[in-house]
């Protein structure tokens, strides 16, 4: 997704207060668009959830009823996991949820979701942006007939549930785990086992015991799930996910068909979305962490010496998938180079 543009989109959004569909004339002259789009994430879920809500009223508040992108819950249309497949195919107009959820098609793609020992969203978002992130990310969807947009960015998220605390790394070996994207590669160097699981089959698969430990999402987000039912051990930093981006996938050929009108409003609404979800990540987490200390939950940091260990073991995947996959390797690169650069701002700017 070119974020640049948003901005000209807010320009055109101009053209929206003159769409004010309030103004009948212009609505009715409007051609009028429904879609159907599934979301990965329950509707009731906070922050995950909600935030599809808004952008699917917001769109249709903009357009003054003439866009409409129906959400359906997950599993309603196509299995939770399968919606790269059924938007590709036109099954459905459009997906929401994370490009890490399609590794089993393309997985380089996992970088466009969450990077582990990765950079806060702010320069996340930059490297998307102005450092040539957006252009592997839409030439990769493009050559599928897809066209994404990144219309969430999260908080960190916490590193994961455990049914028992964790002493040391030897703890980790032979533990079935449910973790995704790159932080899954990690997991399984470190002797784990490994599998990704749609949101809504992981409480019954850690309260079966079908898993041992799973990470999800956020404090908020996991204690909506009811994880702290079922595990008690709750670890922190997110390493694996400093920053956490969502995206919506939208069939190319619906998108090419759109009026500029309407691939504005849609722009403007993610762009709106992604600026949401972030100020209200960041906002709801300390209480939640309250709560959940409450219930009895036992709130665990990873000591020093367990943090270069899993990062000894990103650098492990990195290597090693850069050596045999051509598209990882570019990717890598790009976002190395940012980074790179990057930094003489990042010490200089910022307090730590």
């Amino acid at each position: 997704m070119n974020f640049a543009k948003v901005f000209r989109a807010a320009a055109l959004i101009g053209v929206v207060a003159g769409i004010s569909m309030s103004s009948s004339g212009t609505a009715e002259a409007q051609q009028r668009v429904a879609w159907k789009m599934q979301s990965a994430f329950a509707s009731k879920l906070p922050i995950i959830g909600e935030v599809v809500r808004r952008f699917e009223r917001n769109v249709k508040a903009m357009s003054g009823g003439t866009l409409h992108i129906r959400v359906y819950e997950p599993n309603a249309l196509v299995p939770a996991l399968e919606g790269f497949d059924a938007v590709t195919k036109g099954s459905i107009d459009a997906m929401w949820g994370a490009s890490a959820y399609h590794v089993g098609r393309i997985p380089a793609l996992s970088w466009f979701t969450a990077v582990p020992f990765g950079p806060r969203a702010g320069e996340y978002l930059a490297w998307l942006r102005y450092g040539g992130g957006d252009e592997i990310y839409d030439e990769i969807y493009a050559a599928h007939g897809l066209k994404g947009f990144h219309c969430v960015i999260l908080a960190p998220e916490a590193s994961g549930w455990f049914r028992k605390e964790i002493g040391s790394a030897d703890d980790l070996k032979g533990l079935k785990v449910r973790y995704g994207g790159l932080g899954a590669e990690v997991m399984a160097k470190m002797g784990a086992s490994t599998q990704l699981l749609a949101p809504g089959d992981i409480y019954s698969a850690l309260d079966r015991g079908v898993i041992d430990a799973t990470e999800f999402s956020m404090p908020v987000i996991d204690l909506a799930l009811g994880l702290h039912e079922v595990a008690k051990h709750y670890y922190f930093p997110g390493w694996h996910q400093q920053a956490t981006i969502g995206e919506l996938l939208i069939n190319l050929g619906r998108w090419e068909a759109l009026s500029d009108q309407h691939k504005a409003i849609i722009e403007v609404a993610c762009g709106e979305s992604l600026n949401w979800s972030f100020v209200r990540s960041e906002a709801l987490q300390f209480k939640a962490m309250k709560t959940l200390q409450e219930k009895g939950v036992a709130i665990h940091r990873w000591p020093d010496s367990m943090l270069r260990r899993f990062e000894e073991k990103w650098q492990e995947v990195v290597d090693e998938e850069s050596a045999k996959d051509p598209l990882f390797k570019r990717i890598y690169e790009s976002f190395a180079a940012f980074r790179t650069q990057y930094a003489l701002w990042r010490k200089h700017g910022y307090l730590d």
